[in-house]
């Protein structure tokens, strides 16, 4: 009896990875996402050293203000006021629209936002593209901030978003890329916590929705847009796993072709 298998001279096709299986790096960035929301929460509430990362609050907060500005303009709102502080946090005064879909709006936009930017850490290609929309929001919220250190931060952030093009083939931006996408996907939690720690003078969008609904408490939205930012964040960390399988060496070639370094 004969023994079926490949002709002769033809190697055995190898067998593919299941879309869902995590390769070794795709390993490293689920731990190192789970690291990053820890460490966030930890920096972003610790007084003194929650300063440090003042660019990225001000970039944080600054979309989550500009998801507000676009559903208002999009439901017939008009802008009256918009604050965006490191220490104060954001606020959008808008009168008219429909302030249900303009509420949820900064969560949403603020969570997928997030999203994206967490493929960055899978891909060096999606992170380069990624660090133009980063160095762009980096600065625009200076136009509404004075506060020197923060000036000097935001220039620091900028010289390391350069610097990280040149390090391992632009491989550093990925990590870049991983922690801008956490803060902005978990900001419902930095925002609760600037109210209940540090009692800001501008409240949290669940406080808001409790004013808007007063049958429910501030900490039942609280609940529900955790678990939806939660949901999105694994919906995304999956989207990864699946469609980045590149080693570091094949991602170096793939994003080599977009200004190579």
């Amino acid at each position: 009896m004969s023994e079926s298998g490949p002709p002769a001279g033809v190697l055995p096709t190898p067998a593919t990875t299941p879309p869902l299986v995590p390769t070794h790096d795709q390993v490293v960035v689920l731990y190192v996402t789970v690291v990053y929301a820890v460490v966030i929460f930890g920096i972003w509430n610790i007084p003194g050293a929650r300063t440090l990362i003042n660019p990225l609050k001000l970039f944080t907060i600054g979309w989550h203000e500009l998801c507000h500005i676009i559903a208002a303009i999009l439901t017939g709102g008009t802008i009256l006021s918009v604050t965006i502080d490191p220490f104060l946090g954001g606020a959008t005064l808008i009168e008219g629209g429909k302030p249900p879909v303009i509420l949820s709006a900064g969560y949403i936009g603020s969570t997928i936002f997030g999203g994206v930017f967490i493929l960055g850490g899978f891909d060096t290609l999606v992170a380069k593209i990624l660090s133009f929309v980063l160095g762009i929001g980096l600065v625009t919220p200076l136009v509404l901030v004075r506060d020197k250190l923060t000036i000097l931060l935001t220039v620091l952030y900028e010289g390391l978003l350069v610097g990280f093009w040149f390090i391992a083939h632009a491989q550093a931006l990925r990590w870049y890329c991983l922690f801008v996408g956490v803060m902005n996907v978990f900001f419902v939690i930095w925002d609760i916590a600037d109210d209940k720690f540090f009692r800001k003078a501008n409240d949290s969008d669940c406080t808001q929705f409790h004013i808007m609904f007063p049958r429910l408490p501030a900490h039942f939205w609280a609940c529900v847009w955790i678990i939806f930012e939660i949901g999105i964040c694994i919906a995304f960390l999956l989207l990864g796993i699946v469609s980045f399988k590149l080693s570091d060496g094949d991602m170096d070639t793939q994003a080599a072709v977009f200004l190579p370094t």
